[in-house]
């Protein structure tokens, strides 16, 4: 048996970290847009990054080079992200992984992912994280409700759906620390309803206009369908994404993904692609010739100096020498004191 529809789970440790994930299709015409701060949408990957199912060791790709595993979670779209790593990092092979939320910490402690983009909190004691941005919460219910009459930029709150059954999945990322809005699912009885295993059973659930659900909108418009549409919920939690990995495996690859979600340029990232890196490349690589180079430019203006001091200067000689109005400095001319007259003296 399932846990009953509102029984929360105890909060895990805090920290923040980032998500956006993979699917088909975007928002129906005409419904609420947006997923995150980043307003990417829901999408596959792009093409060039690889799928999971390398036949490679860990850090190694199939092709023999290096290789760096991105999970992600569902509502996540890596695709942006990716597609600056190919730009940067093109020697290093992207392998993008999917995973459940709840799946995240295992995946990154057995070494499936060397970092991922995950629902937040995560345990702090074990993990780092970066949060990315927070996702609106939205209400989903069938084109026949009665909130299916407001306009597609309307808002509705928890006193909205005090009255309706709110079907909460068993992948529920939204309310493990927050108290549910309306009412449990119950039978006619009045028995309270288990769980409904997953976000996709919940969205064909509220389909039959038997209640009303609340998610994240990425996940929202992930598992869209023609009878099912949505509002955003004015009070309800947000649902935090971040960039998460273990705190014992900060390497180079992951500082290098940590300055491309955070939008740093190629000039200011620290990692692999940053000017750091390729100047110490370029030291180590073309050193001795700088040097000679550098030394054979001092070389060439010793010598130009010298030259200029073997060469005569026009105007600037004796009257010998055929300068301008040379006078030689001898016995027979002396300069007549100051404040003196010519003649004789006292």
């Amino acid at each position: 048996m399932n846990e009953p529809q509102h029984d929360a789970e105890p909060p895990a440790p805090a920290v923040g970290p980032d998500a956006v994930a993979a699917g088909t299709g975007g928002p129906e015409a005409g419904e609420p847009d947006g997923v995150g701060q980043d307003g990417l949408e829901p999408g596959v990957a792009e093409p060039g990054v690889a799928e999971p199912g390398g036949d490679g060791p860990d850090g190694v790709a199939a092709s023999g080079g290096p290789r760096f595993r991105l999970a992600y979670v569902p509502g996540a779209t890596p695709g942006k992200w990716a597609s600056v790593w190919r730009e940067r990092l093109p020697d290093v092979e992207l392998e993008l992984v999917q995973v459940e939320a709840a799946g995240v910490p295992a995946a990154l402690e057995s070494g499936v992912a060397d970092a991922a983009l995950g629902r937040l909190p995560v345990d702090k004691e074990v993990f780092s994280a970066i949060p990315l941005y927070e996702e609106t919460p939205v209400v989903c219910f069938s084109r026949d409700h009665l909130l299916a009459a407001l306009a597609d930029d309307e808002v509705v709150s928890s006193a909205d759906i005090a009255e309706d059954p709110v079907w909460v999945p068993g992948d529920d990322v939204l309310f493990a620390a927050h108290p549910v809005p309306g009412v449990v699912p119950a039978d006619p009885e009045g028995n309270p309803l288990d769980r409904v295993p997953t976000t996709a059973e919940v969205v064909a659930t509220v389909a039959a206009n038997v209640g009303v659900a609340v998610l994240p909108m990425s996940l929202a418009r992930l598992h869209r369908r023609k009878d099912v549409t949505y509002r955003v919920l004015s009070d309800g939690p947000a649902a935090p994404v971040g960039l998460v990995w273990p705190a014992e495996r900060t390497t180079e690859l992951v500082e290098e993904l940590i300055g491309i979600v955070r939008g740093r340029t190629v000039n200011s990232s620290r990692g692999r692609g940053g000017p750091a890196s390729r100047a110490a490349q370029d030291a180590e690589a073309g050193g001795t010739t700088a040097k000679n180079a550098r030394s054979g430019v001092k070389k060439s203006a010793k010598g130009a100096a010298s030259g200029r001091q073997g060469r005569s200067v026009p105007g600037r000689g004796g009257a010998g020498a055929g300068g301008r109005g040379g006078v030689q400095r001898g016995k027979g001319v002396r300069s007549t004191p100051k404040g003196k007259k010519k003649g004789k003296g006292r």
